[in-house]
């Protein structure tokens, strides 16, 4: 079973995802690799990720940073595509009661996204956008540790 135990701060939330974690996964744009890498930089003030998208050929890669802020913790965003979001934690008990989960206003709307323990192996990983009728689940990962 995965150790998704939270650590201690209030970045501690996070600690389940540091380390190195890959998924495959159905797109709208065919198969993708995805691999994730969380690690604490800049003195374990923040939680840095980059996330690098392979679409067998057309590569696209994110870094964002997790840190505290007047709301609580917060991420920036930044995109290979020249995009950027901020986005605060927010409640995803109602995906699973262990959530970590982040909301960011896009321009299309509110979106979160939700990281939550696999029960063998790993983590999930789900972005949703809100619409009148909840929350539409448009991609999911399933994240098992690389070396």
């Amino acid at each position: 079973m995965t150790n998704w135990k939270k650590g201690r701060g209030k970045l501690g939330i996070l600690q389940p995802l540091l380390g190195n974690w890959s998924a495959e996964a159905d797109s709208p744009m065919g198969k993708v690799k995805c691999s994730r890498k969380f690690e604490k930089v800049l003195g374990d003030n923040y939680i840095k990720l980059e996330a690098i998208w392979d679409f067998g050929g057309k590569t696209y890669i994110e870094q964002a940073m997790y840190g505290v802020a007047e709301e609580g913790v917060v991420f920036w965003s930044f995109t290979s595509d020249g995009k950027n979001a901020t986005g605060k934690l927010a409640d995803g008990t109602d995906v699973h009661p262990e959530a970590i989960c982040f909301e960011a206003q896009m321009p299309a709307g509110l979106a979160r996204m939700i990281y939550w323990p696999d029960a063998e192996n790993g983590f999930h990983w789900a972005v949703e956008s809100k619409n009148k009728k909840g929350w539409n689940r448009f991609t999911t990962h399933h994240y098992k540790p690389t070396e």
